[in-house]
């Protein structure tokens, strides 16, 4: 038997950590024994626990390590952090430890290092010239580069919860469709206006839908009040934006009338042959072509936008990015100084994103299906919250919170 007593600091008791450790020792097939426990008499105060893990043999230990670290919990002994030089361009070294979208330090010769940028699913390096640490893609790596590998030295503080309770954060574990809209919503549109407030940039992933709904409209009134500073999204929601711009219709349907048109199913093809021919989205703003809608709104506004393709696109727009690893990198440059992001009915744009933002990025999910809203807002901690409702009542309740007619 091995075992290792490792140190858990913060609101471990209000925000469950502490039991979803010992509960992931037990599940790993190791045994605990509390060693010391100090309980915060109020909401804020800080609790401190150390915990003796044992498993059966070390490479059992170290995987529970592993797990618990997630958690927050550091081993006491304090040992450096273990780097190995990738030997192969775009491959880390066997055993490299795997990184959350939880804030990090990995320890170096007596110090914690704070990784910059933290993101899930991805290895840490370190570089010695200038003693920082960041998170990288595996498609990113480079030979010679000096990755950490296993989990001693490496400390990880996930997101507690709250001091302070609000709607926010009592409905972020609560998916549901019989939520109170009305109160969830105003609160949303209350953190948006104290993160743009704070300086913080409000990011937007939406999905085609936005337009098919008729919602383009309060979306688009929404940026021009300053909302919204990034825009995420596929070459459909841009396509069918582009294409009411010209034609009034989405996917050919008349966004006025809510009936089919005459050959409105060449429409979308039509809108981007348009701005293909103009060279592109900006271009076609520049030119006097595109004049309304979603995409002349964060032209004309200063919006930065990303638009990843995928395999079923017409076209594409020429503005849209159609290698996978090139379009993440691209969505990992426009994520700097995002504070809120809101997830409007997409579902594979919505998880990828979510996978690539750090969790102090509070996360706003709204989708007509259950199971996209779970799957974003599932996310362990306190900072993602989903709404099930339809996009159009949304976006126009939203837009009414942010941008009041006439003042009221």
């Amino acid at each position: 038997m091995v075992s290792e007593t490792v140190e858990l600091r913060g609101h471990i008791i209000d925000s469950l950590i502490l039991p979803k450790v010992l509960d992931e020792i037990m599940t790993l097939g190791g045994t605990f024994e509390i060693l010391h426990l100090t309980v915060g008499q109020r909401r804020e105060d800080a609790s401190r626990a150390e915990v003796r893990v044992t498993a059966p043999d070390a490479q059992r230990l170290d995987a529970i390590l592993g797990r618990i670290g997630q958690h927050g919990a550091v081993p006491l002994a304090g040992d450096e952090a273990r780097l190995v030089p990738a030997d192969v361009d775009g491959v880390f070294p066997d055993g490299f430890y795997c990184s959350s979208h939880f804030e990090t330090w990995i320890k170096r010769h007596g110090q914690w290092v704070a990784v910059e940028r933290p993101e899930m699913d991805c290895g840490i390096r370190f570089d010695p010239a200038t003693g920082r640490a960041s998170t990288v893609p595996m498609h990113r790596v480079r030979r010679g580069d000096r990755i950490v590998v296993g989990h001693a030295g490496v400390k990880v503080a996930p997101i507690d919860r709250s001091p302070e309770r609000n709607v926010f954060e009592f409905m972020a574990s609560n998916v549901s469709s019989e939520k109170p809209k009305a109160v969830v919503i105003r609160e949303m549109a209350a953190h948006i206006k104290t993160a743009r407030a704070a300086g913080g940039k409000v990011l937007v992933v939406a999905g085609p839908a936005v337009i098919h709904t008729g919602a383009g409209g309060h979306l688009e009134r929404v940026i021009a009040a300053g909302y919204v500073q990034v825009l995420f999204a596929g070459n459909a929601l841009a396509a069918h934006d582009i294409e009411q711009a010209f034609y009034g219709t989405s996917l050919g349907m008349s966004l006025e009338a809510g009936m089919p048109v005459d050959e409105g199913h060449e429409h979308h093809l039509r809108a981007i042959n348009t701005i293909r021919r103009a060279g592109g989205i900006r271009q076609a703003v520049e030119q006097g072509i595109l004049k309304r809608g979603i995409m002349h709104a964060c032209v004309v506004h200063g919006v930065d936008y990303v638009l990843a393709g995928s395999i079923r696109d017409d076209g594409p727009l020429p503005d849209v990015i159609t290698d996978m690893v090139t379009a993440q990198d691209a969505m990992r440059e426009k994520i700097r100084g995002v504070t809120v992001g809101i997830m409007i009915a997409s579902t594979l744009h919505s998880i990828a994103t979510g996978n690539i933002l750090p969790a102090s990025v509070k996360l706003i999910c709204v989708d007509i299906n259950p199971a996209v809203v779970t799957k974003l807002a599932d996310r362990g901690s306190f900072q993602a919250m989903g709404l099930v409702t339809d996009v159009e009542p949304f976006l126009r309740a939203l837009a009414e919170h942010l941008v009041p007619v006439n003042g009221r």
